[in-house]
């Protein structure tokens, strides 16, 4: 991920929760602020809860999704933490179609926020 650095700390991600604005669909929620860092850089967090399933579906869905925000990122505007909320049906996705939709997913939430910027 070139332009992004990831949310680590907990008070980073609370900050996200209740100062940024949320989308969701099926799949995915969309958490999205505004950050003062210099540079103009994304930082991304990933949040996969028990309720989606084991650690190893938990951890493919997590995969995913960081995949899918990889190939998306040269599109995406720049200056926002985001942070991705996986909802229990991600997990139960058959594995040949939770790339597709996990992808989908994150495209249109990233739209709805008015963060995507190219036709893809």
């Amino acid at each position: 991920m070139k332009f992004t650095g990831t949310l680590q700390k907990n008070a980073a991600f609370k900050r996200v929760y209740s100062n940024g604005k949320s989308a969701a669909d099926r799949y995915l929620v969309l958490y999205a602020m505004l950050n003062e860092k210099p540079g103009g850089i994304n930082r991304l967090g990933i949040s996969v809860s028990k309720k989606v399933g084991c650690a190893v579906v938990r951890n493919r869905v997590k995969r995913r999704v960081r995949e899918s925000y990889r190939l998306a990122e040269p599109g995406v505007l720049t200056g926002y933490d985001l942070v991705f909320v996986a909802r229990a049906a991600a997990g139960t996705l058959p594995l040949k179609k939770m790339y597709g939709e996990l992808d989908r997913s994150l495209l249109y939430l990233l739209k709805k926020h008015v963060l995507w910027t190219m036709a893809r």
